[in-house]
């Protein structure tokens, strides 16, 4: 049977590459996609999503616009890439949308889906965990609707992504979908939810390199790669890692991982806010540690022939 997955992502770049990879999955069922207005704007990332699933025939999955807002806001620099995104020419050749957005809040959404499931659900979330935080305070039952949750969020043995800044109180430790909304993490890390993290320690070595770019671009007569190389063009000029396509992969195939039990807290205040800190008898979770990063490449490459 396929594993019933419930996508929640946040509208950057790498959020659409991993919902791309994600719909070339056959051993995954999708039950919806919720867009979360954190590292993007919330209008062009809605948009942007839709015709991502019009354009990979998968126009009867259901997308939900989340209302939700975290504590620290993502550099505006960040979340203007939703609107490259959406103007894309390839995205932009027909009139009218299939993909149906329901009216329903994605917070919302992902009680109602978790509830209506005929089995437990893995929720795959590659932006914050505020929806979730949510739906475990507005409705503690759909905990046990929760197979499991793969998180890309948090770093544990290495700096975080969000600049140390004296003036604001962050000292460099949080990786960006914790500090967004680090007491939703919180929250997330009280329940008994099987949690599967993909760190910035295993994505650090994952780097989207121009000579990766450049073997996507060669595969362009595919509409999918012709549109993940566009999206990866966009931030060649920048450090860019596949933080979200590499946690996406995991559903495909655990085995090309080696993961670690480790237990850790959220630390949501103060000037390591957002910070997943590693601590003795803290909450115990499994944390992707290596991945066979031939595979991972390839695979990629391989799915986005379509």
């Amino acid at each position: 049977m396929k594993e019933l997955v419930l996508f929640d992502h946040d509208g950057a770049v790498d959020d659409f590459l991993a919902l791309m990879l994600l719909m070339t999955m056959e051993n995954i069922e999708i039950i919806g996609v919720i867009v979360t207005p954190a590292d993007c704007y919330i209008q062009p990332a809605v948009s942007a999503t839709r015709k991502i699933l019009d354009l990979m025939g998968k126009s009867d999955i259901p997308v939900a616009e989340s209302t939700v807002r975290g504590v620290n806001a993502f550099p505006y620099l960040y979340r203007r890439d939703s609107f490259v995104i959406d103007n894309l020419p390839i995205l932009n050749q027909h009139d009218k949308y299939i993909t149906p957005l329901i009216p329903q809040p994605g917070q919302d959404f992902m009680i109602r889906a978790l509830r209506e499931a005929s089995e437990p659900i893995t929720l795959l979330i590659t932006g914050p965990l505020t929806n979730l935080a949510y739906a475990l305070e507005q409705a503690p039952d759909v905990e046990t609707k929760i197979r499991r949750l793969v998180w890309m969020g948090g770093a544990l043995n290495v700096p975080g992504n969000v600049e140390k800044n004296w003036e604001s109180g962050q000292d460099g430790s949080a990786e960006w979908n914790a500090y967004w909304d680090p007491f939703a993490v919180a929250r997330v890390w009280q329940s008994s939810i099987k949690i599967i993290l993909c760190s910035l320690d295993i994505t650090n070595n994952v780097p989207v390199t121009p000579e990766f770019v450049q073997k996507i671009g060669k595969q362009r007569q595919y509409d999918v790669s012709d549109l993940a190389g566009q999206c990866y063009a966009l931030v060649i000029s920048q450090d860019y890692y596949a933080w979200d396509v590499l946690a996406t992969s995991y559903l495909a195939d655990p085995e090309a991982f080696q993961v670690k039990e480790v237990e850790t807290e959220i630390i949501a205040t103060g000037i390591s806010q957002g910070r997943t800190k590693i601590v003795e008898r803290g909450r115990k979770i499994l944390a992707m540690d290596k991945v066979d990063k031939d595979w991972f490449y390839s695979y990629i490459l391989q799915q986005w022939k379509r």
